[in-house]
């Protein structure tokens, strides 16, 4: 599989996780996302805590096959809008960029 062409950063960092937004591109190129994505996390799978980072325990969200089914619907328009191929490579490169980037609300320990 290629690299993916996908970058994907979570624009708060720090204790103020929760005051952030999604910064995406597709090859170099900026991607616009729904209001209710833009501004929350992806609810990918992953450990998110603050306080036990190791532990399986933690681990929370839906995993990457799960996850594309479930949002396969505003994807498509994403991926339209920005003439991205809808295929299954791009379906899994966006989600493993954003799962790189993701976080929870309390992930941070701001609000603790």
């Amino acid at each position: 599989m290629q690299n993916n062409p996908f970058t994907a950063k979570w624009s708060a960092q720090g204790h103020t996780l929760c005051l952030g937004h999604w910064i995406i591109h597709y090859q170099g190129l900026p991607l616009n996302l729904p209001d209710s994505k833009a501004e929350n996390d992806m609810d990918t799978r992953g450990n998110f805590s603050y306080l036990f980072p190791d532990e399986d325990d933690f681990v929370e969200g839906t995993a990457e096959d799960e996850w594309i089914v479930a949002n396969v619907d505003w994807l498509a328009e994403v991926f339209e809008q920005h003439q991205v191929p809808l295929d299954e490579p791009h379906l899994r490169w966006f989600y493993r960029a954003v799962n790189a980037a993701d976080w929870r609300c309390g992930s941070c320990g701001g609000c603790i």
